[in-house]
């Protein structure tokens, strides 16, 4: 009897632990930050039943000479693909590379970056004897896989003359509904827009022959990015400075990619009981659904140093009207969220 007795005792306490074991794997939540390492200026994106995160390997300037990139099926697991483009492969880039903006088009998947931080002689820390901030802008590499290696496309950067007033850094390309890729970037406070040619190599002119028109919304600084929801065309950026605590995300809203932008608000910024200079987002919408997620930068509390942030992710949710509610950034990131595999 006494041991048929403690066979159902184990009986019991494993029909009862199992559905808590199954309950606790189904809220497996992926933590933030999401994977290890400094990082920053995360660019998230959907290829195929994937999402993939490209960020700043945050480093100083002259070790910042490559880039990493994560894959995960559903959120929570990350897979680090390393060194996916690097200075070998740019030959043209001296120093800093940031900032990449990745998308696939006919197969190939392209990553657009920023390097060498290009300056003018009336800007302060310009040295007319070191010509490692005399040339660079933005560059564009071309790989047969999101995982790379990636090869310059061009052996140039595809953008370094200054329009508008913009540094050439901090590239987004959107995809719109009728197929034209249109280029947002900007530094230094100004936001260009213009439109890519069908092979990526250059640019289109609009029809008074310009290449970039400026769409500066109010506050703007740096890290323009862009989605479409429901018809409405949201541009995001950052605001303050990125080596401080003033770092914060702004958004405006648009009937078209073109603008005008009308300044809504802020949606993320620091808390000190979590962490601060937030900022210089991506944003992934879960392929068929309405579920959103913000990808941002952030630093660490305590934090000693101007490189320290790392890459996280949080939900994002919208009100009736199709504005954004404040972002909540939190420790336990976002849930498992796998995406179905749609045919081919």
């Amino acid at each position: 009897m006494r041991i048929r007795f403690s066979i159902f005792l184990l009986t019991v306490a494993i029909s009862c632990s199992s559905p808590q074991s199954e309950n606790k794997e189904e809220s497996k939540l992926s933590g933030n930050p999401i994977f290890e390492g400094w990082y920053a200026d995360p660019e998230g994106i959907v290829f195929g039943d994937e999402y993939w995160i490209y960020p700043t390997f945050s480093a100083a300037f002259e070790d910042q000479l490559h880039f990493d990139a994560f894959s995960s099926k559903d959120l929570v697991t990350w897979e680090k693909h390393e060194r996916i483009l690097d200075n070998t492969a740019i030959t043209w880039a001296r120093q800093a590379m940031w900032a990449p903006a990745a998308i696939e088009k006919d197969g190939k998947y392209y990553l657009f970056f920023a390097a060498n931080d290009p300056l003018t002689p009336e800007r302060p820390g310009y040295d007319p004897k070191n010509d490692i901030n005399h040339f660079g802008g933005i560059g564009v590499a071309v790989a047969d896989s999101p995982a790379g290696p990636f090869k310059d496309l061009l052996g140039k950067p595809l953008l370094s003359d200054f329009h508008n007033g913009a540094q050439p850094i901090d590239q987004f390309v959107f995809k719109d509904i009728d197929g034209t890729h249109y280029f947002f970037y900007g530094g230094w406070g100004h936001c260009n827009i213009g439109k890519l040619n069908s092979n990526f190599t250059g640019f289109e002119p609009w029809e008074d022959g310009e290449l970039f028109h400026e769409i500066t919304p109010e506050g703007y600084v740096e890290g323009p990015f862009m989605f479409l929801r429901n018809g409405v065309y949201y541009l995001m950026w950052s605001e303050g400075g990125w080596t401080n605590d003033s770092y914060k995300v702004a958004y405006a809203m648009a009937d078209k990619a073109t603008g005008p932008y009308r300044r809504i608000g802020t949606i993320l910024e620091a808390d000190t009981t979590i962490a601060t200079g937030a900022g210089h987002n991506s944003v992934i919408q879960k392929p068929g659904t309405d579920e959103w997620y913000m990808v941002y930068h952030r630093r660490p509390i305590p934090n000693e140093g101007r490189d320290h942030r790392v890459t996280c992710i949080d939900v994002m949710e919208f009100n009736e009207d199709g504005t954004i509610k404040p972002i909540k950034m939190t420790f336990e990131g976002v849930e498992a969220n796998p995406i179905e595999k749609r045919p081919k």
